[in-house]
């Protein structure tokens, strides 16, 4: 089984890209919010931690993203309890698609936590500022400070480009997007 990581900033439209492979994607943005809205377990985990923020199941992200801008600490805290949960999560998609020839790893801290592999394939999605900028101002609940206290845990856009074996020019356009995949696709296989 390939495994391709996809790396990029927030906005950059990595789910996107991720989803134009047409193999599966372990999607973990898709699994947080799901473990929000039905984990009871990780809800008692994080009331526990942050009872004065999380209190009620199932858990507002808006909750979680007003604990994070009160205490920067809170973000570590929120981190450590459901990356492991996630992490797990991976183990069970990998498990089940482990007979298919490619899976896609759409994991927004992939290298930051340590979750690829050398064997791995990791493909960076370059975009350009204004157009991310654009696209972020459009999401419902975007928030300037959670999103600068993000990318401070993140690595740079170079480090991650230099770590990279593909790099996908993204300019929001379907074909330019499946043209580069394809490209990709071509050459791992």
């Amino acid at each position: 089984m390939i495994r391709i990581g996809i790396l990029g900033d927030i906005g950059s439209g990595k789910t996107y890209v991720a989803n134009n492979f047409g193999y599966p994607v372990f999607n973990a943005d898709y699994e947080v919010s799901e473990l929000y809205k039905k984990n009871k377990k990780i809800f008692r985990k994080l009331n526990k931690i942050l009872p004065k923020h999380i209190f009620r199941f199932p858990i507002d992200k808006n909750k979680i993203s007003k604990a994070i801008l009160t205490n920067p600490n809170n973000l570590n805290k929120i981190i450590n309890i459901v990356h492991h949960e996630i992490r797990k999560k991976m183990r069970i998609f990998l498990k089940k698609n482990k007979n298919k020839k490619i899976v896609i790893l759409d994991i927004p801290l992939l290298l930051e936590n340590k979750i690829y592999t050398k064997k791995d394939v990791l493909v960076f999605v370059a975009s350009k500022k204004k157009d991310v900028e654009k696209r972020l101002l459009k999401r419902k609940n975007f928030n300037r400070k959670l999103f600068n206290k993000f990318k401070k845990i993140q690595f740079s856009s170079n480090y991650k480009k230099n770590k990279a074996h593909f790099i996908i020019k993204n300019d929001f356009k379907k074909q330019t997007v499946k043209n580069e995949v394809k490209n990709i696709l071509s050459k791992i296989l």
